[in-house]
């Protein structure tokens, strides 16, 4: 897990549909000389990224200059090429430093730069056997700032990091796919791959900036589905940079909230509700899933006025993967079942599997236990996948291999999805590690969650008892949260209402990992003792995808019974091409603003392909009971683990379960019935008065 940033001044950004184009304002010295200082507070911007990754944070500049171009002939076309320099930027280095010495670099000491970028990286460093810092330069000055895990598509080798493996491919590529190159030529012949054609092949998730040196290139992108959070700021009159960032510096949404007016009512010495302001949630996008790029210009003199800037466009570019697009599209095999095509339920699977063989064994099988033991399959593989400590930083070994070390953690409800995923990880992790099942209660021992993880717990133990498995009992109360609520304000933004609120803040409890642990309950010790404890796992399972895959909400149901399977299908397929906007970048910001790297094994490439090979009346029938028939595959995979009970719970979303929304609606509307009345779960944040710090 990383932080990443790109800050881009001197560049107007024209043509594309996700804004207008705009005027820049440049910030001017009281000398009249103009400059390039950041609008944004470079302090709070890199403060939020090193709790991202805490491991090591540095910085890498950029700076392009009109004065240093060459000129190469292709045939009647001539491309100008502009020259750029860069060094490090650490701690202690001014942008003044820098400028003086990249002009010492081009031998022309005091011109000044048309544009300049500037690359942030801030390493949570996971895999890789040598420390890693962030962002990553070639030889050839290719720069690279990388926030994801490489599961397939690229080798990376086991003792390799996987930043290091991505920026040796993309060394190896050409220009062809971008606007500086000249469109007549091609290396494909050559056996030259693009830029598009390398990010196309990884699986896994991933946000990523790229420098291009040769072509003068940006390139930024997310995966396909969107598991790593990338924001981007689109330059307008008001806030003239082009900005991407891992996550907002609490700053930025401080200046964007309003302010409470002196005669608003409040009571003096009482926090206002946070139904005081309206929230303008104005600074910052979910940057959407794709490859981009952004070609810099050359100016068509040896000299570029000072008043002038460079004016570049902003070019999406195409998956180059087949089987990736067919996912993105979401086009499953089977819809609407033909008369005799359903089956039985797969309760004799059972007995043609013993449950406690290697899921590897080879079986016979046929029709709809074929497809169970299919999903069975490549979700195995996908948490084994996540989960190789074998490939485990180095320089952590002596923590996570341990007599008792816990080096992977589950977000744990004790429902379906929470109790597949530990089942899933003990048959895949070595014996000797303990696993966290971390669970968040905004109501003791009575929330819903709090009793299913501990009759989660309790099913696990008795599925595999030589595991040491540890109940993390995270309690909290939104009454004592108050700064916390705050910071969490910051990671879910953009987004900007008390659903996303709620859950923000139950997931970045959960991460935290600091709660009770129930001695008796858990058999870890001799004594039966309750006890604080901080869980130190730096990978966190998370069961998200399984509800959008499987029918598990319950609009699902409501779409199936007005519209049948033709309108199931496509609400689900609606569900996971907006994941990213309305799940995934949220979760994955509140997550690893604690240092944690959030996985999410229903989301592999493989397991999504392999759910849409299946028939849609094979993943759920949801003309059956609740708890039977939505996500009925799942349900019988849960059986095959064994997990008899787990496969019989019924959906509970985390803010629910939690009881963090019940809470909420006390708190904000009153009562849960006015909150309902008002559908508190869309309505708008309306920000409280004080600013937003981060929590110590």
């Amino acid at each position: 897990m990383c932080g990443i940033a790109l800050i881009v001044s001197g560049v107007r950004i024209v043509s594309f549909d996700s804004y207008t184009e705009c005027c820049r304002d440049r910030a001017v010295h009281s000398d009249g000389k103009e400059v390039y200082e950041p609008d944004l507070p470079i302090d709070d911007l890199k403060a939020s990224l090193y709790r991202r990754g805490p491991d090591n944070l540095s910085c890498r500049k950029v700076l392009l200059h009109p004065h240093c171009m060459s000129s190469v002939a292709n045939g009647d076309e001539v491309v100008k090429k502009v020259c750029s320099s860069f060094g490090e930027l650490s701690n202690g280095c001014t942008s003044s430093a820098l400028q003086a010495a990249a002009g010492q670099e081009d031998g022309d000491i005091g011109v000044k730069p048309v544009a300049e970028l500037c690359f942030f990286g801030a390493t949570l460093q996971l895999r890789g056997i040598n420390a890693v810092s962030q962002p990553l330069v070639s030889t050839s000055g290719n720069i690279l700032v990388y926030n994801g895990e490489i599961f397939g598509g690229i080798h990376v080798a086991s003792d390799q990091n996987d930043a290091k493996s991505l920026l040796n491919a993309l060394d190896t590529c050409c220009s062809c796919d971008n606007n500086w190159h000249d469109k007549g030529r091609s290396c494909v012949g050559n056996g030259g791959k693009t830029v598009p054609e390398i990010l196309s092949t990884i699986k896994g998730p991933w946000a990523l900036i790229y420098w291009q040196e040769k072509s003068k290139t940006i390139w930024f992108g997310r995966d396909a589905f969107g598991r790593r959070s990338l924001l981007v700021h689109w330059p307008n009159s008001d806030k003239s940079q082009f900005v991407l960032c891992s996550s907002s510096p609490p700053s930025m949404v401080t200046k964007d909230f309003g302010s409470v007016s002196s005669n608003d009512g409040s009571v003096p010495g009482e926090d206002p509700p946070l139904t005081e302001t309206i929230c303008k949630l104005s600074y910052w996008e979910e940057l959407p899933c794709g490859i981009y790029s952004v070609c810099l210009p050359v100016p068509q003199n040896n000299t570029l006025p000072v008043k002038e800037e460079l004016i570049c466009e902003v070019k999406k570019h195409e998956w180059n993967n087949s089987l990736l697009s067919k996912l993105i599209k979401w086009e499953r095999t089977s819809v609407i079942p033909k008369l005799g095509e359903f089956c039985l339920p797969a309760n004799s699977l059972e007995k043609e599997l013993d449950t406690n063989c290697s899921l590897t064994k080879n079986v016979t099988l046929s029709g709809y236990q074929h497809s169970i033991h299919k999903v069975l399959t490549a979700l195995r593989e996908s948490v084994l996948r996540r989960t190789t400590v074998s490939r485990e930083f180095q320089g952590d070994l002596h923590e996570v291999r341990g007599e008792g070390s816990t080096p992977i953690a589950i977000l744990f409800s004790g429902g379906l999805d929470s109790m597949i995923l530990g089942a899933l990880l003990d048959k895949c992790l070595n014996p000797k590690y303990t696993i966290d099942l971390l669970n968040v209660s905004f109501d003791g021992q009575l929330a819903p969650d709090r009793v299913s993880a501990k009759a989660g717990l309790r099913e696990l133990q008795r599925i595999s008892p030589l595991r040491r498995w540890r109940l993390v009992e995270i309690d909290a109360s939104l009454s004592h949260l108050k700064q916390e609520t705050e910071h969490v304000l910051t990671l879910i933004h953009p987004t900007n209402t008390y659903m996303d609120l709620n859950i923000g803040i139950a997931l970045w409890l959960a991460a935290g990992g600091v709660g009770w642990v129930d001695g008796e309950l858990c058999k870890l010790h001799k004594s039966c003792d309750r006890y604080k404890y901080k869980s130190a796992s730096k990978v966190l399972l998370v069961g998200s995808g399984a509800d959008e895959q499987c029918a598990g909400y319950g609009r699902h149901r409501t779409k199936f019974r007005l519209g049948g399977w033709v309108a199931l299908h496509e609400e689900m397929r609606l569900d996971m091409q907006r994941i990213w906007k309305r799940n995934m970048g949220r979760d994955d910001r509140c997550i690893s603003d604690h240092g944690k790297e959030a996985r999410f094994p229903f989301l592999d490439e493989d397991v999504i392909a392999t759910l849409l090979e299946i028939p849609l009346w094979e993943i759920a029938e949801l003309d059956k009971p609740v708890g039977t028939g939505d996500k009925k595959i799942l349900r019988e995979v849960a059986k095959l683990l064994g997990l008899q009970e787990a496969a019989l719970l019924p959906k509970r979303a985390i803010q629910f379960g939690s009881r963090i929304a019940r809470e909420s609606n006390r708190k904000n509307f009153g009562s849960n019935r006015a909150a309902n009345q008002a559908s508190a779960g869309s309505v708008v944040i309306r920000q409280p008065q004080n600013k937003l710090q981060n929590p110590q």
